[in-house]
């Protein structure tokens, strides 16, 4: 199985679409992204499917976990989303205050640096 249609699914569970909603919002007909398991898609349904997601193809792909598209911009940190992510302490999950305030102090960090 490729892992495009796991990524594909996992996206669009994140905005609370089914696959086959996506499908008719690509105007896809039924089955196809179902069909991305087991046969790779062409270039250009894929480029489709990343621009809906706003994701780049690589990231579709698995060839990154980074679903950012490549730009001359470095992309926004989500500094909650990164400390929520990597941090704990002393084997327990930060509170919601501790990350909350991990994201204030590497924001300010990074706004300073400007």
């Amino acid at each position: 199985m490729f892992p495009t249609f796991e990524k594909i699914k996992e996206l669009a569970d994140k905005q609370g679409i089914s696959i086959n909603k996506l499908e008719e919002n690509l105007g896809l007909s039924r089955n196809t992204i179902y069909n991305i398991k087991t046969k790779k898609p062409s270039a250009e349904r894929l480029q489709e499917i990343a621009d809906y997601f706003n994701v780049s193809t690589d990231y579709l792909l698995g060839r990154t976990d980074n679903p950012h598209i490549a730009s001359d911009k470095d992309a926004p940190i989500d500094f909650k989303e990164a400390a929520a992510g990597s941090m704990l302490f002393d084997g327990k999950p930060l509170s919601e205050d501790d990350i909350d305030f991990i994201a204030a102090v590497l924001e300010a960090h990074f706004k300073n640096k400007e």
